[in-house]
């Protein structure tokens, strides 16, 4: 099993817009991947309402985990995803 924690770089947090790019990029990769803030319960990666549920907010902290060929992968590509200010790019 692969873990890797992740800064949420987006200004507004894992909500609306940056949670819809975060979501379609986990639903993209090979492995099951979930996501959990420090101190909650692992949820899907790939669900839109789950990813929300968390309420992750600029700054916080979570882990991503994943088993299987590509795992290791698959989170950095997701980390480094979330570590950016998703908002603010898909607004340029």
């Amino acid at each position: 099993m692969s873990t890797r924690t992740a800064t949420i770089g987006s200004t507004v947090g894992l909500h609306a817009r940056p949670a819809a790019i975060f979501v379609k990029a986990a639903s993209e990769v090979q492995v099951p991947v979930t996501i959990a803030t420090v101190d909650g319960s692992p949820v899907p990666a790939n669900s839109m309402i789950a990813v929300m549920a968390l309420g992750a907010k600029h700054g916080d902290e979570v882990i991503l985990t994943a088993d299987g060929e590509g795992a290791d992968d698959a989170l950095d590509t997701l980390a480094e995803l979330l570590a950016r200010d998703l908002d603010a790019e898909a607004s340029s």
